[in-house]
């Protein structure tokens, strides 16, 4: 199980690299563009592109640090490092967000609104649709290995085709003597990364302070409950360790049982829970009715 999971990871890990690619190509077209074509959208654009580098290598290190195997300091093993990178990345967006924001909010003000070339437009247009792919890779990859943090990169890069649809329409508006569209679609940029920022935050220290769905925990009390011998559930907790989760049970059976038997009944709740719900590791405790 353990083999089949790092592989998992190390499968993540080509979204981390295409992803880092992508921004890093990205980045660099759309910062000379903007800057040659005076447009404060698409430099906003470029420079939330640069986040992605950053947040993408920070995916990566998580993704890589996650392989580790347990060890004296990590008896449960490095998986939580996978959530711990996508809060970092997290941290990155929301900074540059709040700076993209500041200079579109000044650049609006100013008295010397420039149209930029249309260009700029096109270059937009252009990554978006480059974006939308990416996303697609990685929305796919990340349902196939089960893994947060490069889901989370999907969502981003998501977030980067809209960002750039946003920045090619405040472009192509400002062409008809509203040059004020172009710095206020870089301030919809700056908001877009801002909520990415939030998003990924909040699923990360979801997952790091041991939250859980509880539809899902619902789910497995039905199922559980379902089994021949199960009784009832006094207890059940659930948490994920990366993209693996762990399920704490206190199943009651009838008390008349022998204590084979009743190990029986609890090793059909561990394989049931493990088959239909691919949780990784299942501990249930057995009281008498």
């Amino acid at each position: 199980m353990d083999k089949e999971r790092y592989e998992q990871l190390r499968l993540g890990e080509r979204g981390a690299m295409i992803s880092i690619a992508a921004y890093i190509c990205l980045s660099i077209i759309k910062l000379l563009i903007g800057f040659s074509a005076q447009s404060e959208a698409l430099k906003a654009d470029g420079f939330n592109n640069l986040t992605d580098i950053i947040a993408s290598i920070a995916v990566w290190i998580g993704l890589r640090m996650s392989q580790k195997p347990p060890d004296e300091d990590h008896p449960y093993g490095h998986w939580k490092a996978e959530n711990i990178a996508s809060l970092v990345a997290s941290f990155i967006m929301v900074a540059v967000g709040l700076n993209v924001l500041h200079k579109a909010v000044v650049s609006i003000f100013s008295d010397e609104l420039v149209v930029p070339d249309m260009l700029a437009a096109w270059t937009g247009l252009l990554c978006a649709i480059v974006m939308y792919f990416v996303y697609r890779y990685n929305k796919a990859l990340s349902q196939r290995v089960k893994s947060q943090s490069v889901l989370a990169a999907a969502k981003d890069n998501l977030s980067d085709a809209w960002v750039s649809i946003g920045a090619a329409i405040g472009i192509i508006g400002s062409q008809f003597q509203l040059p004020w569209l172009d710095p206020l679609a870089a301030i919809i940029v700056g908001l877009l990364i801002c909520k990415t920022a939030y998003d990924i935050f909040y699923d990360s220290s979801h997952q790091l302070t041991d939250g859980f769905d509880e539809q899902l925990i619902e789910e497995y009390k039905e199922s559980i409950l379902n089994t021949t011998g199960v009784a009832g559930i006094k207890d059940i907790r659930a948490r994920n360790y990366g993209n693996n989760t762990v399920v704490d049970i206190i199943i009651v059976v009838n008390e008349n049982l022998n204590i084979r038997t009743a190990h029986d009944i609890s090793s059909k709740v561990e394989e049931k829970l493990i088959s239909e719900y691919d949780v990784y590791n299942v501990h249930v405790h057995v009281e008498p009715s």
